[in-house]
């Protein structure tokens, strides 16, 4: 069925459009059915949203839920739910596969993947996906920074690289795509920042130096010798 203009939101916080008045139980509801591809069975839904509970227990919390979301958001065919509403995790994926594939991404797109799936929602339905978007993302903005660098499009390059770094701090491919794309604008000061970030972040955490090649350019970049 139709969607008729609804559209749930689950990368970054919770959103349903239009707005609507939900329980908690009818947002974890929602929330399942959008990130498990909007069609589950009923007994699907009671073990991975209820896995503590009796079955009797589970499929009256779900019945319960169900009464809450309000009309027209959930449809039942049988033993399915179907979620009558559109999802913005499909257009992030899409997203994410663009830019691993090294096309272009717009202001738009950077900024759809500046987030996690429900942060600070730990249950764990929600847990793996969570761990594969956020993997995935970090991945693509990475690769966007470079992509956009190449094509001399700093400013989404250094925007793209600054949301990979921010998700994973340790990740040192991604701040040097991000010093690339400083460099690239002629920003040698932010690019010696983000390498000390960097350098100390990964002495504290780890115990170690960054990547000798990477470490040497900002030597040179510095004019500084490195010490070996």
């Amino acid at each position: 069925m139709a969607a008729d203009g609804k559209r749930i939101g689950v990368v970054g916080r919770l959103g349903v459009f239009p707005m609507v008045k939900l329980s908690l139980a009818a947002r974890r509801l929602l929330a399942f059915l959008a990130i498990r591809g909007g069609q589950v069975s009923r007994q699907r839904s009671v073990d991975e949203l209820w896995p503590d509970l009796s079955e009797d227990l589970g499929r009256a919390n779900l019945r319960r839920a169900l009464w809450q979301v309000p009309p027209t958001w959930i449809d039942v065919f049988g033993d399915e739910l179907v979620l009558l509403a559109e999802c913005d995790l499909p257009c992030a994926r899409q997203t994410v596969s663009r830019a691993i594939a090294g096309e272009l991404l717009e202001f738009d797109d950077i900024d759809l993947l500046a987030s996690d799936i429900l942060p600070g929602w730990h249950e764990e339905w929600v847990i793996a996906a969570q761990e594969e978007f956020h993997l995935l993302r970090v991945q693509a903005l990475e690769c966007a920074c470079r992509s956009l660098a190449h094509d001399d499009q700093y400013a989404l390059a250094v925007r793209a690289g600054a949301a990979a770094v921010a998700a994973e701090p340790l990740r040192e491919s991604a701040a040097e795509a991000l010093i690339d794309a400083h460099l690239g604008q002629g920003n040698r000061f932010a690019a010696l920042q983000c390498f000390g970030v960097l350098a100390n972040l990964l002495h504290e955490e780890l115990g170690i130096e960054p990547d000798g090649a990477l470490a040497e350019r900002i030597s040179l970049l510095s004019g500084t010798r490195r010490v070996a």
